[in-house]
């Protein structure tokens, strides 16, 4: 994550010039959410475990947060990786995640969570990185998958948050430093299968010694770790689902095993071809990132510096970590958002159709904000139920050393928040953060933890408690949440689409096991409606390409509907307040 700086000048401007964007919606845009962080009063209190000076590359990059309905009571339930140290880690490792159990009464609205990691048999030592939440077995349960540094690890939901750790029996422990996870049915079996990144390859009774080499231990005349330039990589895995509690391992058959050994960073799928096929991204630290297409036989072709989303619009490798798929400009195209180290700065690829992308991280008014950051967990997101997806972005120096440069990038760093303009750009507005203290943060999951209608963010931050932020969104408009259950299809309903057309709007969105930087986010789907009080029609799209339509459904609940039978419940959202 260092020596690799792109100057993007010349280029840009011909970039910004080739893409033309809708005119700009002249409908008023509502007052900018403010966010509260309310961890510490609501309980989340375990601090994540990290060395002070970071001397070694294992010791930077864990963060993964993850959200869960651990016992299927309609609250959203939350998991942090814990992290560790060499020293931690040689004595045994520390237990690879915490899990929060929500306490709050069924509005949410004094919320309270309760550490159950314990009870709920999560016990794996090892070092945590990241998070991944599916049903694997069908059983109506979500589970748990953790990547981590030297075993990974699955955690099978027995119900009620009780968990068996099924790693060795299922065959997924990986191994290796693994980092992204990311779940989705490939084949349309009605198994979800595994998909897991990693980074470099690295002996924990031999680690490359702080600052010994000048060409890839040392950031602006300061010595720090080092990595991952002059390490060996690791390749990619992906576990198929036999449907007996085991899964094989068939990266290299189907073609996702990475052979060039690039260093694996977050990943996630989705369906940017609109072919009814989940299709993988995946973000390579100081190498090209990876967009596979599914070839609906097995296998997939990587058609990512062909489509323009592997490399910067200037042809430049980036240090690429966070993942965010999300059709910003309402077109029926998933676009990409990446984010970046530092110098770089958050890159937005617009899906243009037939294979596609356009690097329009300037025209779009994203690299300026987050150039000078190294950035991590990030997502689309409709913060103030208006419509149109804005973009959050968790940000941390990997370097604790920076902060003895004069006028350099700090290691603590500020969050990062983009409105959508409609236009094809957003305006920052992290002002509605700067309460907020700075902190070195990692993975960001995003979901409506009061069951409000609002969408919330919890946040890992390096060596201390989560944040917990809390939208405050005082905007009219309406909204709606959509919990998908499989019949035919997985059950958790990991990779469905859902449209939903509201008056003059039309979104769409996915079902994810995994996304932003190896962190998970609610699988219940949220839309912003504006001013629209119904949705004339909703079509869900299963997994196995299947598709239903509900027509004239009332905005303002959560909806539960089962795949073959339509809506089976709904719960009212609060009444909005209106000026």
């Amino acid at each position: 994550m260092d020596l690799r700086f792109s100057l993007r000048v010349t280029l840009f401007a011909v970039i910004a010039q080739s893409a033309t964007a809708p005119a700009k919606s002249q409908l008023a845009l509502p007052p900018v959410p403010q966010f509260e962080d309310i961890a510490q009063q609501a309980g989340l209190t375990v601090p994540h475990i990290s060395s002070p000076d970071k001397k070694y590359i294992v010791e930077s990059m864990s963060g993964g947060v993850g959200l869960i309905d651990c016992d299927n009571d309609g609250k959203l339930d939350i998991i942090t990786v814990n992290g560790s140290t060499v020293e931690r880690y040689r004595k045994g490792g520390d237990p690879l995640i915490t899990l929060y159990h929500q306490d709050s009464d069924s509005r949410g609205s004094d919320l309270k969570f309760t550490d159950i990691t314990k009870q709920a048999g999560l016990t794996r030592k090892g070092w945590g990185m990241g998070i991944a939440v599916a049903d694997f077995d069908n059983d109506g349960w979500q589970d748990i998958y953790v990547s981590g540094f030297g075993g990974d690890a699955l955690y099978h939901n027995l119900g009620n948050c009780k968990f068996e750790d099924v790693t060795d029996k299922a065959g997924v422990a990986a191994g290796g430093f693994s980092t992204g996870a990311a779940w989705a049915d490939y084949d349309r079996d009605g198994r979800v299968d595994l998909f897991v990144s990693r980074y470099v390859h690295v002996d924990i009774d031999k680690l490359p010694e702080f600052g010994n080499d000048p060409r890839f231990c040392k950031f602006k005349g300061v010595l720090v770790q080092c990595g991952p330039w002059g390490l060996p990589g690791e390749s990619d895995l992906l576990f198929h689902n036999k449907g007996d509690g085991t899964f094989e391992e068939v990266s290299k058959k189907a073609g996702v095993d990475d052979p060039a050994h690039y260093y694996g960073l977050g990943a996630t799928w989705g369906d940017y071809d609109n072919d009814a096929w989940p299709d993988l991204y995946v973000a390579n630290d100081a190498g090209p990132n990876f967009l596979y297409r599914n070839k609906h036989d097995g296998t997939f072709e990587d058609v990512g510096l062909l489509s323009g989303v592997a490399l910067s619009g200037d042809g430049m490798q980036q240090g690429s970590m966070g993942v965010a798929w999300g059709d910003y400009l309402h077109e029926g195209r998933l676009s990409m958002f990446v984010t970046n180290f530092v110098e770089q700065g958050s890159t937005l690829y617009h899906n243009l159709g037939k294979d596609t992308f356009a690097d329009v991280s300037v025209r779009a008014k994203v690299m300026k904000p987050t150039y000078p950051l190294v950035s991590w967990g990030t997502s689309f997101f409709d913060m103030d139920n208006d419509g149109w997806l804005d973009v959050f972005v968790s940000s941390g120096h990997v370097y604790p050393q920076v902060d003895t440069i004069p006028g350099g990038t700090p290691y603590r760093q500020p969050l990062v928040l983009f409105r959508n303009h409609r236009d094809g750009t957003f305006e920052d507005v992290s002002s509605a953060l700067a309460k907020l203290p700075v902190q070195s943060r990692r993975g960001a999951a995003f979901g409506d933890f009061n069951n409000d209608g609002s969408v919330d963010i919890v946040v890992l931050n390096v060596g201390d408690p989560p944040s917990l932020l809390i939208n405050r969104n005082q905007s009219p408009n309406h909204r709606v949440l959509f919990k998908l259950v499989g019949m035919k299809s997985n059950k958790a309903a990991i990779g469905a689409r859902i449209t939903v057309k509201a008056g003059p709007l039309v979104q769409f969105d996915e079902v994810r096991g995994g996304g932003s930087y190896i962190s998970q986010n609610d699988l219940r789907v949220h839309f912003g409606l504006g001013a629209n009080d119904k949705m004339s029609e909703v079509t869900i799209r299963w997994p196995n390409g299947e598709t239903e339509i509900s027509r004239d459904v009332p905005a303002d609940f959560i909806y539960t509907i089962v795949e073959g039978t339509g809506i089976q419940q709904k719960v009212a959202l609060p009444a909005l307040t209106r000026p």
